[in-house]
């Protein structure tokens, strides 16, 4: 395999510490050069240290030790939660339910989706997958209008037809303004839009188009008109990138009323769905979308049993109750808090994808969990928004993304727009900025450390010395994730307490315990890393030796 295939197979979260360099290049696959000695000699250096091996007793160490902190935290969490149920804090979220026990219900989102509307968000789901089966079976080459015509009416059924009428507005001015071929003004015009739901006054005129007191109403109202935005804003671009001819409005309404995307995502950019949905199904690919509808079912079940066990939902809000805790429970609360977050968003578009796929879609995949990063560059809340952001602002602005002006104007104009997407707040604004802060301060850091004698150090260690010291520095970049990324979860308040009992009130013990398990992790995450790379690109067999003839021929 070529050097550059080489380097395109490596995964951008080998890229750390002193040995960032060209992070976000390798992990958009961006050729570079590799005809200087410098940077031949750090491609080498990252290719031979993603394959390197630690012995199996200290692999099988690095397994133990974060499992056995996992179960240490969490029995902490169990004990909060079983002597604290009757806390006048908690009574508005836990609440009695099965077993005998009360249940931690402050999570709307899981809660309408796995419990109050389950019954409707099944319906329309099943609805769909009825009438496009049928239509599979009977003419097959109308089955993208008969997706548009189910979604436009149950879009029409469940927010009326005033609310049909601003969602069609916002396709016909995206389609009129795409016709231009002038992609800046695509993007301002869905920018915009977009901006007018979150500011008055237009935010009052647009809701008032919604009448009634569905209690889902204003969920499915904003999510509704912010994808139906970004899907338009997809559809223009990709139009002013067609050369010839336009895609005509109807291309558009397929796209944008499919409705297992409609409400809630995620998004596929348009070049990919219009590709897609004329696709027939692989052999042997019912068989695997089943197996993941029976996995997202136990993974529900698992959740609601665990949440009646360990209020780790609850117990963040309540700070008088955060104060007296443990240093464990405080940092394991924080670290399933994170893991819960991106099991909730595989799980609910789990079951949206699985849909999608019966309809021969390939839809995004779930987000990577935090137990799976240490890397700025892998977090995202949302794989399909953040291949979005990817496609259309950060890979077009960023270049090759070497440059560091370039990539400081490129993450701008990317968590700008988020920004705008989530909602400017004082939550969002410091989220947006740490991350942002984070992704390029690792270009800046690949930058220096690129240069000699940095890479000449790393030729001259051993692959396994190599592989420690990279995950020493991952240790405190997973940390700087975490405590980033918490804020959006539960607040400043909460990720101010866990910093300093962490760092200031907990050090030197905790900290250092603290640190020593997210080591493990880290190793435990490379040599997941490793295996993969051996399975991508195995290393060559050495050619066999020559038999000795023992008989003097």
């Amino acid at each position: 395999m070529a050097l550059t295939e080489r380097v395109n197979t490596v995964r951008c979260s080998l890229q750390e510490g002193t040995l960032l360099c060209l992070l976000v290049s390798l992990l958009f696959r961006k050729e570079f050069d590799v005809s200087n000695n410098e940077m031949k000699l750090f491609v080498i250096s990252i290719t031979m240290g993603i394959k390197a091996a630690l012995p199996k007793y200290e692999i099988y160490s690095y397994y133990v030790v974060p499992c056995l902190a996992t179960f240490w935290a969490a029995s902490w969490i169990f004990e909060v939660s079983n002597s604290n149920t009757n806390r006048k804090a908690f009574k508005a979220s836990v609440k009695p339910s099965y077993f005998g026990r009360k249940m931690d219900t402050s999570d709307f989102e899981w809660m309408m989706w796995f419990s109050t509307f389950r019954a409707h968000i099944l319906f329309a789901l099943s609805g769909h997958v009825l009438f496009a089966k049928i239509c599979s079976m009977l003419a097959p080459q109308y089955r993208s209008l008969v997706y548009m015509v189910y979604g436009l009416l149950a879009v029409w059924t469940s927010m009326g037809w005033t609310y049909v009428t601003l969602i069609l507005s916002h396709c016909i001015l995206l389609y009129s303004i795409s016709l231009v071929k002038i992609r800046w003004l695509c993007f301002v015009t869905g920018l915009c839009t977009l901006a007018t739901f979150k500011c008055e006054p237009f935010l009052s005129w647009e809701a008032g188009f919604v009448h009634g007191d569905f209690e889902l109403r204003h969920i499915l109202f904003y999510g509704g008109c912010g994808f139906t935005i970004m899907r338009c804003m997809s559809f223009a671009v990709e139009n002013c990138e067609k050369t010839d001819g336009n895609y005509n409005i109807l291309e558009l309404l397929k796209y944008n009323f499919y409705l297992p995307f409609f409400y809630f995502g995620p998004i596929m950019t348009f070049d990919k769905f219009y590709i897609q949905v004329s696709l027939t199904r692989k052999d042997g690919e019912l068989w695997n979308i089943s197996l993941h509808g029976l996995i997202h079912l136990g993974v529900v079940i698992i959740v609601d049993v665990l949440f009646h066990f360990m209020y780790i939902l609850t117990i963040p809000t309540d700070v008088k109750l955060l104060k007296h805790l443990s240093d464990w429970a405080l940092i394991g609360l924080t670290y399933f808090n994170l893991v819960y977050d991106w099991v909730k968003a595989a799980v609910m578009f789990g079951v949206i994808n699985t849909v999608a796929r019966l309809d021969h879609l390939d839809p995004p995949k779930p987000p990577k969990c935090i137990t799976m990063l240490y890397m700025f560059s892998e977090t995202h809340f949302d794989r399909g928004i953040h291949e979005w952001l990817c496609k259309y602002v950060y890979d077009y602005l960023g270049g090759k993304h070497d440059n560091v002006l370039e990539e400081l104007v490129a993450t701008l104009c990317t968590y700008g727009i988020t920004i705008l997407w989530l909602g400017p707040c004082e939550v969002v604004l410091f989220w947006a900025f740490f991350n942002c802060f984070g992704l390029n301060f690792e270009l800046w850091t690949a930058k220096f450390f690129s240069m000699e004698p940095f890479v000449s150090f790393e030729m001259a260690m051993s692959e396994a010395t190599s592989r420690r010291i990279r995950a020493i520095f991952n240790t405190f970049n997973f940390w700087c994730i975490v405590l980033y990324n918490v804020v959006a979860l539960n607040g400043l308040d909460f990720s101010k307490l866990v910093a300093k009992r962490l760092l200031l009130k907990g050090f030197p013990i905790t900290t250092t315990l603290v640190m020593f398990v997210t080591y493990c992790l880290i190793q435990v995450i490379k040599e997941r890393e490793r295996k993969h790379a051996l399975i991508d690109d195995p290393d060559p067999l050495p050619p066999k030796s020559k038999p000795q003839c023992t008989f003097g021929c």
